[in-house]
């Protein structure tokens, strides 16, 4: 998170370290930056693999992660 000057112009930057959604009562992890991950802090809370789908991996590599598919 930023800002860049290119060609005399400031531009702002953002990135998202972390995207979790909620879709169909199930935890998409859409992009996990931080540095432990935020899979194993949703299982100490409490919640199911099978209610975690890792949506950063494609849909045929899904069922083999041990989590949600979707």
């Amino acid at each position: 998170m930023g800002w860049q000057e290119e060609d005399g112009k400031r531009r702002r930057v953002h990135g998202c370290i972390t995207h979790v959604q909620i879709i169909d009562g199930k935890i998409w992890i859409q992009r996990d930056g931080i540095e432990d991950g935020i899979t194993e802090e949703l299982l100490e809370a409490g919640i199911p693999k099978s209610d975690i789908v890792l949506g950063f991996q494609p849909p045929e590599v899904r069922p083999y992660t041990g989590y949600g598919i979707s």
